[in-house]
Protein backbone atom coordinates (compact mmCIF):
# COMPACT_ATOMS: atom_id res chain seq x y z
CA UNK A 1 0.00 0.00 0.00
CA UNK A 2 1.51 3.33 -1.06
CA UNK A 3 0.93 6.42 1.04
CA UNK A 4 -0.06 9.85 -0.27
CA UNK A 5 2.20 12.08 1.84
CA UNK A 6 0.18 15.28 1.38
CA UNK A 7 -3.11 13.58 2.18
CA UNK A 8 -1.65 11.81 5.20
CA UNK A 9 -0.16 15.03 6.59
CA UNK A 10 -3.47 16.80 5.95
CA UNK A 11 -5.30 14.05 7.82
CA UNK A 12 -2.96 14.32 10.80
CA UNK A 13 -3.08 18.11 10.98
CA UNK A 14 -6.88 18.01 10.84
CA UNK A 15 -6.95 15.91 14.02
CA UNK A 16 -6.24 18.16 17.03
CA UNK A 17 -3.76 16.70 19.52
CA UNK A 18 -2.96 19.72 21.65
CA UNK A 19 -0.83 19.29 24.73
CA UNK A 20 -2.38 21.41 27.52
CA UNK A 21 1.16 22.08 28.78
CA UNK A 22 0.23 21.56 32.41
CA UNK A 23 -2.76 23.88 32.32
CA UNK A 24 -6.09 22.58 33.73
CA UNK A 25 -7.71 22.42 30.29
CA UNK A 26 -9.96 19.81 28.76
CA UNK A 27 -11.97 19.35 25.59
CA UNK A 28 -11.92 17.47 22.29
CA UNK A 29 -8.87 19.34 20.97
CA UNK A 30 -6.65 18.22 23.87
CA UNK A 31 -4.55 15.06 24.17
CA UNK A 32 -3.48 12.57 21.54
CA UNK A 33 -6.13 9.83 21.59
CA UNK A 34 -7.70 10.57 18.19
CA UNK A 35 -4.33 10.70 16.44
CA UNK A 36 -3.54 7.36 18.09
CA UNK A 37 -6.77 5.91 16.67
CA UNK A 38 -5.87 7.19 13.21
CA UNK A 39 -2.40 5.65 13.42
CA UNK A 40 -3.82 2.33 14.57
CA UNK A 41 -6.07 2.23 11.51
CA UNK A 42 -3.14 3.07 9.24
CA UNK A 43 -0.93 0.35 10.74
CA UNK A 44 -3.74 -2.16 10.32
CA UNK A 45 -4.12 -1.23 6.65
CA UNK A 46 -0.38 -1.73 6.21
CA UNK A 47 -0.68 -5.19 7.76
CA UNK A 48 1.67 -4.40 10.64
CA UNK A 49 1.66 -5.78 14.16
CA UNK A 50 0.88 -2.91 16.55
CA UNK A 51 0.50 -2.21 20.24
CA UNK A 52 -0.82 0.66 22.34
CA UNK A 53 1.03 1.52 25.54
CA UNK A 54 -0.94 3.44 28.16
CA UNK A 55 1.00 6.40 29.57
CA UNK A 56 -1.83 8.46 31.09
CA UNK A 57 -5.59 8.54 30.59
CA UNK A 58 -6.34 9.51 26.96
CA UNK A 59 -2.62 9.32 26.20
CA UNK A 60 -1.14 6.18 24.67
CA UNK A 61 2.04 5.50 22.77
CA UNK A 62 1.40 3.36 19.70
CA UNK A 63 4.12 1.13 18.29
CA UNK A 64 4.12 -0.92 15.07
CA UNK A 65 6.57 -3.47 13.67
CA UNK A 66 7.56 -4.21 10.08
CA UNK A 67 9.53 -7.46 10.04
CA UNK A 68 12.82 -7.41 8.19
CA UNK A 69 13.92 -9.52 5.26
CA UNK A 70 15.05 -13.08 5.80
CA UNK A 71 18.51 -13.13 7.27
CA UNK A 72 18.43 -9.50 8.44
CA UNK A 73 19.18 -9.06 12.13
CA UNK A 74 19.20 -5.28 12.63
CA UNK A 75 16.32 -3.55 14.43
CA UNK A 76 15.87 0.17 13.73
CA UNK A 77 13.50 2.42 15.66
CA UNK A 78 11.71 5.39 14.10
CA UNK A 79 10.08 7.72 16.64
CA UNK A 80 7.79 10.75 16.35
CA UNK A 81 5.61 12.40 18.98
CA UNK A 82 1.87 12.81 18.50
CA UNK A 83 1.22 16.02 20.47
CA UNK A 84 1.39 19.65 19.36
CA UNK A 85 1.69 22.89 21.28
CA UNK A 86 -1.47 24.96 21.88
CA UNK A 87 -3.01 27.17 19.20
CA UNK A 88 -3.30 30.44 21.14
CA UNK A 89 -2.56 33.41 18.88
CA UNK A 90 -2.56 31.52 15.59
CA UNK A 91 -3.45 33.60 12.55
CA UNK A 92 -4.63 30.64 10.47
CA UNK A 93 -7.21 27.97 11.18
CA UNK A 94 -5.01 25.47 13.02
CA UNK A 95 -6.94 22.32 12.04
CA UNK A 96 -7.94 23.08 8.46
CA UNK A 97 -4.80 22.15 6.53
CA UNK A 98 -4.23 24.41 3.55
CA UNK A 99 -1.80 23.84 0.68
CA UNK A 100 -0.47 27.04 -0.85
CA UNK A 101 2.76 27.83 -2.68
CA UNK A 102 4.27 24.41 -2.06
CA UNK A 103 3.59 24.59 1.66
CA UNK A 104 1.07 22.91 3.92
CA UNK A 105 -0.21 25.16 6.71
CA UNK A 106 -1.67 24.09 10.07
CA UNK A 107 -0.75 23.36 13.67
CA UNK A 108 1.70 20.48 13.80
CA UNK A 109 2.54 20.61 10.09
CA UNK A 110 6.18 21.26 10.94
CA UNK A 111 6.36 20.03 14.54
CA UNK A 112 6.00 17.21 14.17
CA UNK A 113 3.31 15.67 12.02
CA UNK A 114 5.39 16.40 8.93
CA UNK A 115 8.30 14.36 10.26
CA UNK A 116 5.87 11.65 11.35
CA UNK A 117 4.37 11.57 7.85
CA UNK A 118 7.82 11.25 6.28
CA UNK A 119 8.46 8.21 8.46
CA UNK A 120 5.05 6.71 7.74
CA UNK A 121 5.62 7.15 4.01
CA UNK A 122 8.97 5.35 4.19
CA UNK A 123 7.41 2.58 6.28
CA UNK A 124 4.53 2.08 3.82
CA UNK A 125 6.95 1.95 0.91
CA UNK A 126 9.09 -0.64 2.69
CA UNK A 127 6.03 -2.74 3.48
CA UNK A 128 5.00 -2.68 -0.17
CA UNK A 129 8.38 -3.19 -1.84
CA UNK A 130 10.13 -5.43 0.73
CA UNK A 131 13.70 -4.64 -0.42
CA UNK A 132 16.33 -7.32 0.07
CA UNK A 133 18.29 -6.88 3.30
CA UNK A 134 15.69 -4.61 4.90
CA UNK A 135 15.98 -4.50 8.71
CA UNK A 136 13.13 -4.91 11.13
CA UNK A 137 11.63 -1.43 11.55
CA UNK A 138 9.81 -0.28 14.67
CA UNK A 139 7.64 2.84 14.33
CA UNK A 140 6.84 4.44 17.68
CA UNK A 141 4.49 7.41 18.01
CA UNK A 142 4.71 8.75 21.54
CA UNK A 143 2.71 11.17 23.67
CA UNK A 144 3.54 14.24 25.74
CA UNK A 145 6.81 15.31 24.20
CA UNK A 146 6.02 19.01 24.48
CA UNK A 147 5.58 19.02 28.26
CA UNK A 148 7.50 16.35 30.07
CA UNK A 149 8.63 13.50 27.77
CA UNK A 150 6.50 10.95 29.63
CA UNK A 151 5.76 8.96 26.47
CA UNK A 152 9.44 8.61 25.62
CA UNK A 153 10.20 7.69 29.23
CA UNK A 154 7.75 4.78 29.02
CA UNK A 155 8.83 3.55 25.59
CA UNK A 156 11.95 1.57 26.66
CA UNK A 157 9.76 -0.62 28.86
CA UNK A 158 8.59 -2.30 25.65
CA UNK A 159 12.01 -3.83 25.08
CA UNK A 160 12.90 -4.47 28.72
CA UNK A 161 13.67 -8.04 29.77
CA UNK A 162 10.48 -10.07 30.01
CA UNK A 163 8.30 -7.48 28.26
CA UNK A 164 5.51 -8.84 26.10
CA UNK A 165 5.40 -6.43 23.19
CA UNK A 166 5.68 -6.05 19.44
CA UNK A 167 9.27 -4.86 19.92
CA UNK A 168 11.41 -8.02 19.66
CA UNK A 169 14.40 -6.58 21.53
CA UNK A 170 16.23 -3.33 22.20
CA UNK A 171 16.70 -1.49 18.88
CA UNK A 172 20.20 -1.22 17.53
CA UNK A 173 19.76 2.44 16.56
CA UNK A 174 17.00 5.05 16.44
CA UNK A 175 15.99 8.09 14.38
CA UNK A 176 13.75 10.67 16.03
CA UNK A 177 11.61 13.01 13.94
CA UNK A 178 12.00 16.76 14.50
CA UNK A 179 12.46 19.68 12.09
CA UNK A 180 16.19 19.67 11.29
CA UNK A 181 16.20 21.19 7.77
CA UNK A 182 17.21 17.75 6.44
CA UNK A 183 20.40 17.70 8.49
CA UNK A 184 21.30 15.09 11.10
CA UNK A 185 21.24 16.28 14.71
CA UNK A 186 23.80 14.40 16.79
CA UNK A 187 23.73 16.61 19.89
CA UNK A 188 21.24 18.89 21.58
CA UNK A 189 20.70 20.72 24.83
CA UNK A 190 18.67 19.53 27.78
CA UNK A 191 16.80 21.65 30.31
CA UNK A 192 15.95 21.91 33.96
CA UNK A 193 12.89 24.01 34.85
CA UNK A 194 11.58 25.02 38.21
CA UNK A 195 9.41 27.55 40.02
CA UNK A 196 10.75 30.13 42.45
CA UNK A 197 8.40 31.89 44.86
CA UNK A 198 8.76 34.88 47.15
CA UNK A 199 6.44 35.35 50.13
CA UNK A 200 5.06 38.51 51.68
CA UNK A 201 2.13 39.70 53.75
CA UNK A 202 -1.13 40.87 52.16
CA UNK A 203 -2.56 44.26 53.03
CA UNK A 204 -4.85 46.91 51.58
CA UNK A 205 -2.97 49.08 49.09
CA UNK A 206 -4.13 52.22 50.90
CA UNK A 207 -1.88 51.09 53.76
CA UNK A 208 0.97 49.23 52.05
CA UNK A 209 3.20 49.71 55.08
CA UNK A 210 1.04 47.14 56.91
CA UNK A 211 2.05 44.44 54.42
CA UNK A 212 5.15 43.05 52.78
CA UNK A 213 5.20 43.11 48.98
CA UNK A 214 6.19 39.76 47.47
CA UNK A 215 6.63 41.30 44.01
CA UNK A 216 9.18 43.77 45.37
CA UNK A 217 10.92 40.84 47.06
CA UNK A 218 11.27 39.10 43.72
CA UNK A 219 13.25 42.06 42.35
CA UNK A 220 16.62 41.04 43.87
CA UNK A 221 16.03 37.44 42.80
CA UNK A 222 15.47 38.53 39.20
CA UNK A 223 18.52 40.77 39.26
CA UNK A 224 20.66 37.92 40.58
CA UNK A 225 19.32 35.50 37.97
CA UNK A 226 20.04 38.00 35.19
CA UNK A 227 23.59 38.35 36.47
CA UNK A 228 24.00 34.57 36.69
CA UNK A 229 22.71 34.14 33.15
CA UNK A 230 25.30 36.62 31.94
CA UNK A 231 28.12 34.73 33.64
CA UNK A 232 27.16 31.21 32.55
CA UNK A 233 28.81 31.54 29.17
CA UNK A 234 32.20 32.16 30.75
CA UNK A 235 31.75 29.67 33.60
CA UNK A 236 30.84 26.65 31.47
CA UNK A 237 32.82 25.80 28.32
CA UNK A 238 30.72 25.94 25.16
CA UNK A 239 29.87 22.75 23.30
CA UNK A 240 31.27 22.76 19.73
CA UNK A 241 27.86 21.97 18.22
CA UNK A 242 25.34 23.27 20.77
CA UNK A 243 26.92 26.53 21.87
CA UNK A 244 26.69 27.90 25.39
CA UNK A 245 24.65 27.07 28.46
CA UNK A 246 21.83 29.54 29.09
CA UNK A 247 19.30 30.57 31.71
CA UNK A 248 16.13 32.62 31.34
CA UNK A 249 13.06 33.55 33.35
CA UNK A 250 9.96 32.80 31.28
CA UNK A 251 6.94 33.66 33.42
CA UNK A 252 6.06 35.82 36.41
CA UNK A 253 2.83 35.85 38.39
CA UNK A 254 1.85 37.73 41.51
CA UNK A 255 -0.92 39.63 43.19
CA UNK A 256 -4.68 39.29 43.41
CA UNK A 257 -5.69 42.86 42.54
CA UNK A 258 -4.15 46.26 42.12
CA UNK A 259 -5.50 47.40 45.48
CA UNK A 260 -3.95 44.53 47.43
CA UNK A 261 -0.33 44.20 48.50
CA UNK A 262 0.67 40.80 47.03
CA UNK A 263 1.64 38.04 49.44
CA UNK A 264 3.19 35.76 46.79
CA UNK A 265 5.08 36.12 43.52
CA UNK A 266 6.15 33.19 41.36
CA UNK A 267 8.56 32.93 38.44
CA UNK A 268 9.53 29.98 36.22
CA UNK A 269 13.17 29.46 35.36
CA UNK A 270 14.59 27.62 32.35
CA UNK A 271 18.22 26.52 32.48
CA UNK A 272 19.47 24.91 29.25
CA UNK A 273 22.04 22.16 29.72
CA UNK A 274 24.93 21.23 27.46
CA UNK A 275 25.80 17.62 26.63
CA UNK A 276 27.71 16.33 29.64
CA UNK A 277 25.76 18.43 32.16
CA UNK A 278 23.18 16.99 34.54
CA UNK A 279 19.94 18.65 35.55
CA UNK A 280 19.95 18.48 39.34
CA UNK A 281 23.56 19.65 39.79
CA UNK A 282 22.84 22.59 37.46
CA UNK A 283 19.73 23.45 39.51
CA UNK A 284 21.71 23.31 42.76
CA UNK A 285 24.49 25.46 41.31
CA UNK A 286 21.97 28.16 40.43
CA UNK A 287 20.50 28.10 43.94
CA UNK A 288 23.96 28.31 45.49
CA UNK A 289 24.73 31.36 43.35
CA UNK A 290 21.52 33.08 44.43
CA UNK A 291 22.24 32.47 48.10
CA UNK A 292 25.27 34.70 47.80
CA UNK A 293 23.36 37.61 46.28
CA UNK A 294 19.78 37.53 47.58
CA UNK A 295 19.26 39.02 51.09
CA UNK A 296 18.57 36.29 53.63
CA UNK A 297 15.64 38.17 55.14
CA UNK A 298 13.63 37.66 51.96
CA UNK A 299 11.40 34.58 52.00
CA UNK A 300 12.49 32.82 48.82
CA UNK A 301 11.31 29.30 48.02
CA UNK A 302 12.64 27.18 45.16
CA UNK A 303 10.43 24.23 44.24
CA UNK A 304 11.95 20.95 43.13
CA UNK A 305 12.32 20.99 39.32
CA UNK A 306 9.25 19.89 37.40
CA UNK A 307 11.29 19.15 34.26
CA UNK A 308 14.58 17.30 34.07
CA UNK A 309 15.46 17.33 30.38
CA UNK A 310 18.42 15.22 29.33
CA UNK A 311 20.89 16.53 26.73
CA UNK A 312 21.74 14.41 23.69
CA UNK A 313 25.43 13.61 23.49
CA UNK A 314 27.30 12.96 20.26
CA UNK A 315 29.53 10.46 22.03
CA UNK A 316 27.85 7.24 20.81
CA UNK A 317 25.84 8.07 17.67
CA UNK A 318 28.63 8.89 15.23
CA UNK A 319 28.47 5.70 13.10
CA UNK A 320 24.67 6.01 12.77
CA UNK A 321 24.96 9.69 11.85
CA UNK A 322 27.64 8.96 9.26
CA UNK A 323 25.41 6.34 7.62
CA UNK A 324 22.45 8.70 7.43
CA UNK A 325 24.56 11.63 6.18
CA UNK A 326 25.98 9.40 3.46
CA UNK A 327 22.45 8.61 2.25
CA UNK A 328 21.53 12.30 2.43
CA UNK A 329 24.46 13.28 0.26
CA UNK A 330 23.85 10.49 -2.23
CA UNK A 331 20.16 11.37 -2.47
CA UNK A 332 20.06 15.15 -2.10
CA UNK A 333 23.64 16.22 -2.66
CA UNK A 334 24.02 17.68 0.84
CA UNK A 335 23.46 17.24 4.54
CA UNK A 336 25.65 17.47 7.61
CA UNK A 337 25.91 16.60 11.29
CA UNK A 338 24.77 19.45 13.52
CA UNK A 339 23.82 20.35 17.09
CA UNK A 340 20.72 22.29 18.16
CA UNK A 341 19.68 24.25 21.26
CA UNK A 342 16.27 22.63 21.74
CA UNK A 343 15.44 19.29 23.36
CA UNK A 344 13.84 16.16 21.87
CA UNK A 345 12.84 12.61 22.76
CA UNK A 346 16.16 11.44 21.32
CA UNK A 347 18.02 11.89 24.59
CA UNK A 348 15.50 9.68 26.43
CA UNK A 349 15.97 6.89 23.92
CA UNK A 350 19.75 7.33 23.93
CA UNK A 351 20.04 6.93 27.71
CA UNK A 352 18.14 3.64 27.33
CA UNK A 353 21.16 2.33 25.43
CA UNK A 354 20.11 3.04 21.85
CA UNK A 355 22.39 5.26 19.70
CA UNK A 356 20.03 7.95 18.43
CA UNK A 357 20.00 10.89 16.01
CA UNK A 358 17.35 13.41 15.02
CA UNK A 359 16.22 14.03 11.45
CA UNK A 360 13.27 15.53 9.63
CA UNK A 361 11.85 18.12 7.23
CA UNK A 362 11.24 21.73 8.16
CA UNK A 363 12.94 24.27 10.40
CA UNK A 364 12.51 24.89 14.11
CA UNK A 365 11.86 28.51 13.09
CA UNK A 366 8.56 27.34 11.55
CA UNK A 367 7.51 25.28 14.60
CA UNK A 368 5.03 26.66 17.16
CA UNK A 369 4.40 29.75 15.01
CA UNK A 370 1.19 31.66 14.33
CA UNK A 371 1.08 30.34 10.75
CA UNK A 372 2.97 27.05 11.09
CA UNK A 373 3.82 25.41 7.77
CA UNK A 374 5.96 22.77 6.11
CA UNK A 375 7.55 22.63 2.67
CA UNK A 376 6.02 19.74 0.75
CA UNK A 377 9.24 19.37 -1.21
CA UNK A 378 11.15 18.79 2.04
CA UNK A 379 8.48 16.34 3.18
CA UNK A 380 8.97 14.21 0.07
CA UNK A 381 12.75 14.42 0.30
CA UNK A 382 12.80 13.41 3.96
CA UNK A 383 10.59 10.39 3.30
CA UNK A 384 12.76 9.30 0.36
CA UNK A 385 15.95 9.62 2.42
CA UNK A 386 14.46 7.52 5.22
CA UNK A 387 13.33 4.88 2.76
CA UNK A 388 16.74 4.67 1.12
CA UNK A 389 18.48 4.53 4.49
CA UNK A 390 16.24 1.70 5.71
CA UNK A 391 16.16 -0.19 2.42
CA UNK A 392 19.93 -0.51 2.39
CA UNK A 393 20.66 -0.61 6.11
Amino acid sequence: MSLDLVQTLSDLVAIPSVNPMGRPLDGPEFYEERVTDYLQGLFERLGLAWQRQLVQPRRENIVARLDGAAGSTEVILLEAHQDTVPVDGMTIDPWKPKVDGGRLYGRGACDIKGGMTAMLGALARLAEERPRGMPTVIMACTVNEEHGYSGANELPKLWAAGAKSVVPRRPDVAIVAEPTELNVVVAHKGAVRWKCRTHGVAAHSSQPERGRNAIYAMGPVLAALERYAGELGAAIPAHPLCGRATLSVGTIQGGLSVNTVPDTCTIEIDRRLLPGEEALPAYKQALAYLEGLVPRELEVEHEHPYLLGIPLSDRDNGPLADRLVAVLRQTLGGGEKIGVPFGTNASRIAVAGVPTVVFGPGSINQAHTADEWLSLDELAKASDVLYRFLAHA
